[in-house]
């Protein structure tokens, strides 16, 4: 009979991930789709109600789930809190903002607020549970929400496209580091996502058209079109990936 190589499982039982603003939109469905895979899903965030909620939800559909405070602009900060924690196997790197601006009106007060979460607070945060895996000595894999922006630019973007391009660099330098440990960094990259926080902007309908005109599938995304992605990339079945990017942008950055 011919031996047929087996799949590599898509399962994370056994395995913890931390999961940074995950009180909605993005962060809630990659700690919904990670802890529907069978891990243990720590929800963060600075929002105690709403991660409290995630986590809640989580569990009552039998995952296994809990919410933990977290500021990931305090560096020092949540090195102390993860210190305290067991180590993780996983990581969603998704707390992240936007300022969208003409360039010759973003201010420095913009600059920081973009730049130092975007950027600083996922290398700090990053670091903070790379240590942890690097001493526990299990390998794991580390997912950085970037974007279709960290591989194009865009009218209006001029923070956001720095902050995830210099994500982008980031990763690939993290992922050299980190190889020897058995650590895997990637990027997920998205297009235009519907969520809470950008709902306002397609309110604007020459802006809808905009995009809509550049995503070639045709439709804007949805927090749906991510989950299977996330679990990929945090399970056995991407063992071989890491300093890349998955770009789920509909074609965006195709053309």
């Amino acid at each position: 009979m011919t031996s047929l190589p087996r799949t590599p499982t898509f399962r994370l039982e056994g395995r913890r991930a931390l999961v940074t603003g995950g009180g909605r939109g993005i962060g809630a469905a990659c700690a919904a789709a990670l802890a529907d895979a069978g891990a243990h899903v720590v929800v963060s965030a600075r929002s105690e109600g709403e991660i409290a909620a995630v986590a809640a939800a989580i569990r009552e559909q039998g995952g296994s789930a809990e919410a933990l405070a977290l500021d990931v602009g305090d560096a020092a900060g949540v090195r102390a809190t993860l210190a305290g924690q067991p180590s993780f196997d996983i990581l969603v790197n998704n707390a992240g903002t936007n300022r969208p601006k003409p360039f010759i009106q973003v201010t420095e007060n913009d600059y920081d607020a973009v730049l130092d979460l975007n950027l600083k607070a996922a290398f700090f945060v990053a670091q903070a549970v790379a240590d942890g895996m690097v001493n526990a000595g299990r390998g794991g894999s580390l997912i950085h929400m970037s974007s279709q922006m960290g591989h194009v630019g865009g009218p209006t973007r001029t923070l956001y496209c720095a902050s995830k391009w210099g994500l982008e660099g980031l990763n690939k330098a993290m992922a050299l580091d980190l190889a020897p440990h058995g650590i895997r960094s990637n990027t997920l990259c998205p297009t235009f996502i519907e969520t809470p926080l950008t709902k306002p902007f397609f309110e604007n309908k020459d802006f809808l058209a905009s995009v809509l005109a550049k995503i070639k599938l045709g439709r804007l995304g949805r927090v749906e079109d991510l989950m299977g992605a996330v679990v990929f990339l945090a399970s056995d079945a991407s063992a071989l990936m890491t300093g890349t990017s998955m770009m789920i942008d509909g074609g965006w950055t195709a053309d």
